[in-house]
């Protein structure tokens, strides 16, 4: 009963008692993580340690222990900012940070922040904290203290996963925690507070409440607002940095914080009313923002201060003392009952000094009698309105200064001022430190517009006559535009008087270059001179450029002359040039007839141009013959032609082009196909009609055709293997520790390795029939030995994963008969020992040829087509004109089957294989005379009545029952004899499993491997716990069929054609390019081929039939 009546523990989290350094705690993060998922840390991907987070979250059994380097003082061990400590000497850009409003040092205490107002180093809030996270590690629900501003800053590392709740729905988070969870909230009314409370976003969307999430990378800041809820995690080993700060809208949600904790009884970080008070008694170091949202909280604190005092008046408290508040330790101003800070008041009892209470608890102080308690207060109620007042004038000093303002740019007084009087009103927005604003800008804007007209007239009054290209020098609108500013500015300029003198001089010599221009002297000396006149002015004219117009064209003349008479040295762009510079002389008759004699050269050239251009791009490509025609007119063109050039070159690469095809045609073996692509390549991209192209595209396209048919016979779909790859025996076959992982991870990414990897060869030596034979050689030889040490290693080790999906072994597990590696039977295709069978024809009962071979998707790579089917295909490609790698490795297999099936055929052939072959035989005919009568009345009674399977369904369809065949095979198993059927010596039958190994690693079907394998079963006890499994499998696969709706021969159908498939050999393929078949049908195909097998019953002393 006392055990019972205990109170609950708290809920919290354990100090760790092993202290690390960053790159200890980095390692051992980094191993963890790595461990855990079983790959790279950097490799993981954030949804996968999301999903096992909240699995993990919300297991009850599986417990996770990680480490989490929290709230770690940012001035014991260093900040990850930049700082201006003087311990440091810091860079130029690291100066630069330090200063920086983003540095998380800095901006607690930026003037705009609240904070700034508090002396107190309050770690957490204004002084950083630092985090060490490593995967898993996680932050709880919470809000930050006084419901502020956070934001967080991730250095560096893996990211960091959040999730938020709006302010708006901070109550409904914590409304429907209360009703998920009451137990612990009644136990700890402020559990939210403490950071131990974690709840799938999940669970509360279902309720309601929204929640948004974000991945934080390296680099990237996130900012929590007022209230807003917010949790998250680690994705890995990384480190953060995090603080608190408050602008001006925090205030009223600061207020009604307070009033929040004074409900929970919950201890306040600072006292609100003290930090208001401190702000409105300095109103002059506040923003405008700031003064005004400080005096609005400050008329409501004054307000609420004068009920609560009329309170006390009225219960009879009439004894008062000033307090100095802010000179008291927080645990000596607490009140009593809610734990708020007081600074305003408070009341206290002179029979109990030990505590105090806020105004709001006055009648849980104390019993004694009214006349015993006083008022202990910090400012008088006629204190107050002044603060206010203060802050009023300081909010409200913008608007005398923008009328001010308004009047001086306005003019209102009719008068112009000085530029030192607007100088002066800007300064005091800045000294009073006035928002950003129109009237503030509009200031700005005619300061520096006054300031842009005086630089500008004292430039041009500065040289009265400055050189041409002095950059003072103005033209004769602009210097009108600039006095027209000046006299509409609200100031009086010195410069404006001679300004306007210069106005007038420019005027008169404009008028001189005018008559100049009228009369056109011939002499160029006398236009010479006036021009030098213009340019020596340091205003520009617009008739100065008419004169030198006239200068120019005589030059220009000259230069049009020499350009005829210079012959082939001259450039198209040059003849361009001088008929552009046409347009900058003056117009004459000289000037008309070179221009036109410039356009019909140009034109005469751009018309051969053109025609050299349409032969380089035009579709139809033209002869050899017709380009050398072309260029040989074109040359007769006083001008350098570029695409006359380009289609000479193009005539001359063409003639290389048909010089190296004359050469690779002519040379001892076949050309290879990328030698014939690059060819065709290239000879696509002239533009040269050649003829040898055709046939060379022709060739190529024929070795594209037996390649892709060749593909569609051995490639499954979707197969993530190449051709060459498929064709080369798998010399890497035990190479490296992960052989699976790289098979999934290359299924998963479409990885596929290239060509050149697939015998280890150079690009070169493919072009080498005989470095493709000796290779081929040397992997058969490393395949086997490579299966070989991988059927020791799997049958050996006991690993924890297995399967293509990694996961833990599981009850129906099948193991591969090549390299004994174990897959979930739901995971891969296994045998199908009803295959071809109708739904209520009994099984066969020769075991033996029940078909329960497996071979896992690793080991078989293609479709494993019959001989027949490559011997086709090895006719097509003696057509070819061209070689192939491939078709270099395709010979290479087709002399493996063959050499193996020779060997197969003589073993098959030995006296006592082939005895054992007849017996086995004889066997199966007797068996299909004599049925199990047990066997067959199950089987009846199972098409008559179908009753529900052990799970308790009813598996009908169509009114008849699924299953009949699995059921009888499955009644037919405890009835099988334990002892082999045949007695091979051990030197046979250690030939034949040598000789069935070796089949197995043939990617081709032959028939001598289903009779090697029927003999090996027949010699062997049942195998009745794989048999059983397969039954099971396949019953599990027809359920699942059944609920999703599917018909089961469709479904077998697509099984089939999947590419991640097992393949079940030795099985025929229904046709040359058809999908795999089952080796139930190619024992049918075997059959009819061969003759009639038929086995016998054997019964035992007691009469009871055995198989």
């Amino acid at each position: 009963m006392a055990e019972c009546k205990r109170p609950p523990e708290a809920f919290g989290f354990e100090q760790a008692t092993r202290e690390y350094t960053l790159q200890s705690f980095g390692e051992m993060a980094d191993a963890f993580k790595a461990d855990y998922f079983n790959m790279p840390v950097h490799m993981v991907p954030t949804e996968l340690v999301e999903k096992e987070f909240w699995r993990l979250v919300n297991s009850i059994e599986e417990d996770v222990t990680v480490q989490y380097g929290a709230d770690i003082h940012s001035k014991e061990f260093g900040s990850g900012f930049p700082m201006l400590d003087g311990k440091t000497e810091l860079t130029p850009e690291e100066e630069a940070y330090a200063k920086s409003g983003w540095n998380l040092n800095v901006m607690p205490v930026l003037e705009q922040s609240v904070l700034c107002h508090i002396n107190a180093d309050i770690s957490g809030m204004k002084v950083p904290w630092l985090y060490v996270g490593m995967v898993f590690s996680a932050f709880c629900w919470h809000i930050e203290d006084h419901w502020s501003y956070s934001i967080n800053y991730l250095h560096w590392g893996e990211p960091k996963t959040w999730y938020g709740v709006p302010s708006s729905a901070a109550e409904q988070l914590e409304e429907v925690m209360k009703k998920l969870t009451p137990e612990l909230f009644e136990s700890q009314p402020d559990l939210l507070h403490q950071l131990v409370t974690l709840m799938n976003p999940n669970t509360l969307m279902a309720h309601g409440v929204p929640v948004v999430r974000t991945n934080q990378c390296a680099g990237e800041f996130v900012i929590t607002f007022p209230r807003a809820y917010h949790s998250g995690f680690n994705q890995g080993y990384n480190f953060a940095e995090a603080v608190n700060f408050c602008t001006a809208d925090w205030l009223t949600a600061g207020r009604k914080c307070i009033e929040h904790y004074r409900r929970l009884r919950r201890y306040c970080v600072f006292s609100h009313e003290e930090l208001i008070c401190k702000m409105a008694a300095c109103p002059e170091r506040l923003d405008l923002t700031l003064a005004a949202a400080v005096h609005k909280e400050m008329l409501i604190l004054v307000q609420e201060e004068r009920r609560l005092r009329k309170s006390l008046m009225e219960r009879g408290i009439t004894e008062a003392e000033r307090e100095a508040f802010e000179l008291l330790p927080d645990d000596e101003r607490q009140c009593q009952k809610c734990k708020t800070t007081c600074f305003l008041s408070a009341l206290a009892c002179y029979n109990c000094p030990q505590g105090l209470v806020c105004l709001y608890h006055i009648e849980d102080l104390c019993q004694c009698p009214a006349a015993r308690q006083y008022l202990r207060y910090r400012y008088t109620l006629d204190e107050l309105p002044a603060m206010l007042y203060k802050l009023k004038i300081r909010a409200e000093s913008f608007d005398t200064w923008a009328n001010k303002v308004r009047q001086a740019l306005e003019l209102q007084n009719g008068a112009k001022i000085e530029l030192e009087q607007l100088q002066a009103l800007a300064k005091e927005a800045s000294d009073k430190r006035f928002a950003e604003n129109d009237m503030l800008q509009q200031l700005k804007s005619t300061i520096k517009e006054i300031e842009s007209c005086i630089r500008e007239a004292r430039n041009i009054l500065s040289d009265p006559e400055p050189t041409r290209s002095n950059s003072t020098v103005k033209s004769l609108d602009n210097l009108h535009k600039l006095v027209q500013r000046i006299q509409v500015l609200p100031c009086a300029l010195d410069q404006l008087s001679p300004l306007q003198e210069l106005l007038e001089r420019a005027d008169s010599l404009q008028k001189e270059a005018k008559n100049c221009l009228q009369s056109l002297p011939e002499s160029a000396s006398q236009m010479k001179e006036m021009l030098e006149r213009c340019d020596a002015f340091n205003v520009q004219l617009p008739e100065a450029e008419q004169l030198a117009r006239h200068l120019r064209q005589g030059h220009w003349l000259s230069r049009v002359r020499a350009a005829l008479v210079a012959g082939r040295s001259g450039t198209l762009q040059e003849m361009r040039s001088l008929l552009q510079e046409a347009g900058a002389v003056a117009e004459s008759p000289a000037v008309e007839k070179a221009r036109s004699e410039l356009k019909e050269l140009i034109s005469i050239a751009l018309r051969w141009e053109e025609k050299a251009q349409m032969c380089l791009e035009a579709r139809q490509k033209h002869p050899p013959a017709t380009l050398e025609a072309i260029i040989k007119e074109a040359e007769n063109i006083p001008v350098q032609l570029p695409n006359t050039l380009s289609l000479k070159e193009a005539l001359c690469k063409a003639r290389a082009w048909s010089a190296d095809v004359d050469e690779i045609q002519s040379g001892d073996h076949y050309p290879c196909l990328d030698d014939l692509e690059g060819l065709v390549a290239v000879g696509r991209d002239l533009p040269v009609k050649m003829d040898e192209l055709h046939q060379l595209e022709v060739q190529v396209a024929a070795a594209h055709s037996w390649r892709d048919k060749a593909t569609k016979t051995f490639l499954k779909k979707n197969s993530c293997y190449s051709l060459l790859e498929v064709l080369c025996p798998s010399a890497d076959v035990c190479s490296g520790s992960s052989k699976r992982s790289q098979w999934r991870k290359e299924r998963e990414h479409g990885l596929y390795r290239s060509d050149i990897e697939s015998l280890g060869l150079s690009a070169q030596d493919l072009r080498d029939p005989g470095c493709i034979v000796l290779a081929f050689k040397e992997g058969e030889q490393k395949e086997k030995a490579g299966i070989l040490r991988l059927r020791t290693m799997n049958s050996s080790l006991e690993r924890g994963c297995v399967c293509m999906c990694g996961e833990a072994p599981g009850e129906l597990m099948l193991r591969c008969e090549l390299c004994q590696d174990m897959f979930h039977g739901l995971c891969v295709s296994g045998p199908r020992l009803s295959t071809h069978r109708g739904a209520h024809s009994s099984p066969s009962l020769a075991w033996w040829e029940w078909d329960s071979r497996f071979l896992c998707p690793l080991c078989v790579r293609s479709r494993r087509p019959r001989l027949q089917t490559i011997l086709s295909l090895l006719v097509a490609l003696q057509k070819l004109s061209v070689r192939l790698p491939e078709g270099e490795a395709l010979q290479c297999l087709t002399e493996r089957a063959m050499s193996w099936q020779d060997r197969a055929r003589r073993v098959l052939a030995t006296p006592e294989i082939s005895n054992a072959a007849a017996t086995l035989a004889e066997r199966r005919q007797r068996l299909q005379h004599y049925k199990d009568p047990q066997a067959l009345r199950e089987t009846t009674r199972n098409e008559q009545n179908p009753a529900p399977h052990e799970n308790g369904d009813d598996h009908s369809e169509n009114g008849n029952c699924a299953m009949p065949d699995l059921d009888a095979m499955a009644a037919l198993l405890p009835r099988i004899d334990k002892a082999p059927v045949l007695d091979i010596s051990i030197g046979s039958r250690t030939l034949l499993e040598d000789l069935m190994l070796e089949g197995d690693l043939l990617e081709v079907t032959l028939e001598e491997e289903l009779t090697i394998s029927r003999l090996l079963q027949a010699s062997q006890n049942p195998p009745l716990e794989r048999l059983r499994t397969l039954i099971e499998i396949e019953r599990c696969e027809r359920r699942t069929n059944r609920l999703k709706g599917k018909d089961h021969e469709k479904k077998k159908k697509r099984r089939s054609d999947r590419a991640e498939g097992g393949y079940l050999p030795p099985t025929l393929q229904k046709e040359e390019l058809g999908p795999k078949r089952s080796r139930s049908d190619r024992s049918q195909d075997m059959m009819a081929e061969e003759s009639p097998r038929k086995a016998g019953a054997e019964s035992n002393q007691n009469g009871e039939q055995r198989l």
